[in-house]
């Protein structure tokens, strides 16, 4: 393994982390046990198969203009010389609330020296199940390399066996003068990119109606819940009245959100917080895996609208719009932008940008894929999976959804002390689909 210079967006994640506001992201594995003992063997497994992962074992250091041209202010990937997998992977006593536990541990920033990852096992004090929670810094994956990252410290999984890509040729130093006239249009549509996404940002802060309860004082508290729907409510909603099963659980969030804001009473008229729904850009076996490939689309929900499939129209319009624009383009991509400011430029500016995102968006409602195939570890299998998203200060809540053998997943992420409430905004969400379900039928 070698020292592998941090991405733009990698770096951005880095330097805008702060102890009250860790830039990791999380995912909490409930497993059914197959006896007492399987937690704490569960844990060995953990730590002894990691040892075998080279993407576990790298840590980010700072690094100068020394050995890495450019990248002054930059930072790297590289191998840890001292890996200890026991030092990332934890038994914690037993628990009757895995959620209680893995706010608590949520909030708890990684340590930055050493490989930015952690496993906590928690077995259940009913004796015949345990959890996983699962912590990656967003510098060293998105949600799907996370997920590789996790699985292939599970148990092995059946997949068919897919075909190598050939490898590209090695690039030189300096381009081909035969590409440069399409370098040069490139360069210009970067820059006209920039332009208008910087632009659609500005566009976005005007007229904002949001609520307290989602943009309130950082404290650095976590707390977490889960909500698990049946995937085939979340078709019937669609096929009644059409668009994506993303629409349909974007929508839910919508509604639970109305439903929460009114009964805690802070209200939801005139509601309608900016959501960023990030998009992911990796392809499938992309010769360089590590780090972030990201982009967003950014959304109003409509809090504010009462007709349940009013609101799930204007999802369903809003995102078919930002998919004709495409990834690249809108006040979502603003990510993009990472692309163009020098690694001296993360590092000074990152806490600013830590700062900032709250001027950006009001929310996160993200989704991360899981395989369609059962996960197990130790043989014992998964029965549910809560996907978590970091908190950027200023904004109280996240949302993340995982679909996981015919059944949502929703992961909550809150700030602890501004919304104390969160189990009832869980209870809002199985709420909300039924809502949509009553709506839909004739």
């Amino acid at each position: 393994m070698t020292s592998d210079l941090l991405a733009p967006l990698d770096l951005a994640f880095w330097n805008m982390e702060s102890a009250e506001h860790p830039m990791h992201l999380g995912a909490l594995g409930v497993f059914t046990a197959h006896s007492p003992t399987a937690g704490a063997h569960a844990a060995d497994l953990l730590a002894a198969r990691a040892a075998a992962v080279p993407g576990l074992r790298m840590r980010i250091r700072d690094v100068w203009p020394l050995g890495f041209p450019g990248a002054f202010g930059g930072a790297a990937r590289e191998p840890a010389p001292d890996f200890d997998p026991l030092a990332h992977v934890t038994l914690h006593a037993p628990t009757a609330d895995f959620q209680a536990e893995a706010g608590r541990l949520m909030q708890r920033p990684l340590e930055r020296e050493r490989p930015p990852w952690e496993a906590h096992v928690l077995p259940g004090e009913d004796g015949v199940s345990f959890a996983v929670l699962f912590k990656f810094h967003h510098a060293l994956a998105d949600g799907l390399r996370a997920l590789t990252l996790a699985a292939a410290i599970l148990d092995p999984m059946d997949v068919p066996a897919r075909r190598p890509r050939p490898l590209e040729p090695p690039r030189g130093l300096l381009p081909d003068v035969r590409r440069l006239p399409g370098l040069v249009r490139g360069a210009l549509s970067d820059v006209g990119r920039a332009l208008d996404i910087g632009a659609s940002v500005a566009r976005s802060t005007l007229d904002v109606r949001t609520s307290a309860a989602l943009t309130a004082r950082s404290t650095g508290t976590r707390r977490t819940a889960g909500v698990v729907v049946d995937i085939d409510d979340v078709h019937r909603v669609r096929k009644a009245v059409g668009g994506t099963v993303n629409d349909v659980l974007i929508a839910v969030v919508a509604g639970a959100l109305r439903r929460w804001l009114d009964e805690r009473g802070d209200g939801s008229e005139g509601v309608a917080p900016r959501a960023l729904i990030p998009v992911s850009r990796r392809r499938p076996r992309t010769a360089h895996p590590q780090g972030n490939r990201l982009s967003g689309y950014l959304m109003r929900l409509p809090v504010a609208d009462p007709d349940p499939l009013g609101r799930l129209a204007t999802v369903r319009t809003a995102m078919d719009r930002n998919k004709d624009a495409g990834p690249n383009r809108g006040a979502g991509a603003v990510a993009l932008l990472a692309d163009h400011v020098p690694a001296l430029g993360h590092r000074l500016g990152g806490p600013f940008v830590g700062q900032a995102a709250r001027l950006w968006f009001d929310i996160l409602v993200t989704s991360v894929p899981l395989p369609g195939i059962g996960l197990k570890l130790g043989g014992n299998p998964v029965t549910e999976v809560f996907p978590f998203a970091p908190l950027a200060r200023g904004q109280s809540l996240a949302v993340a959804i995982s679909t996981y053998r015919g059944r949502v997943h929703y992961g909550l992420v809150a700030d602890a002390e501004a919304v104390p409430d969160l189990d009832r905004l869980a209870l809002a969400v199985t709420e909300e689909v039924q809502t949509l379900i009553t709506a839909c039928d004739p």
